[in-house]
């Protein structure tokens, strides 16, 4: 397998962490997150604890948006892990993104593929815009987790071999 680079999307509670995890039991995966960094200073700033309520999700939202707007770290951080990426023995790279002009971006910039994870039996979260509306994007792979776990390893043993 050649060294492949995915933009990993889904509301929360599609199964994305999941799936990640299954595929890291058949390659080396490494998992990056445009938001890691502002999870990091959501902790410092304001106490954030790791909940995912709409109150949390919206915090990161808006702290990952001044981040973008100040000096883009979001990317230059994703750039930074796929620069490691290259120089590692992984051979995939999961880069978890929300936002659509965010997920353009960094297509472009790591000629990467999207993935698009979705499960039924979940509902989509409309509080704020990133979780909202990632069902608007044209992704170039779908998962849809709607069976058992054992279905959704299959699916992922699937994937990297399309891959």
């Amino acid at each position: 397998m050649d060294k492949n680079i995915v933009i990993i999307n889904g509301t929360g509670g599609a199964g994305k962490d999941t799936f990640v995890s299954f595929c890291s039991e058949v390659t080396n995966v490494l998992n990056v997150s445009t938001v890691d960094k502002v999870k990091e200073a959501a902790k410092i700033l304001v106490g954030w604890n790791g909940e995912k309520d709409e109150v949390s999700r919206k915090l990161l939202v808006d702290l990952k948006q001044l981040s973008i707007a100040y000096n883009d770290y979001p990317t230059k951080y994703i750039l930074q892990k796929a620069e490691e990426f290259k120089n590692s023995s992984d051979k995939l790279m999961f880069v978890h993104i929300r936002e659509a002009e965010e997920i353009d971006k960094a297509k472009k910039l790591l000629n990467a593929k999207t993935l698009l994870i979705t499960n039924p039996r979940v509902k989509l979260i409309t509080s704020n815009d990133s979780d909202g509306k990632v069902n608007e994007y044209q992704y170039d792979y779908y998962i849809k987790n709607d069976g058992t776990l054992d279905d959704l390893k299959g699916k992922a043993i699937k994937f990297i071999e399309e891959l």
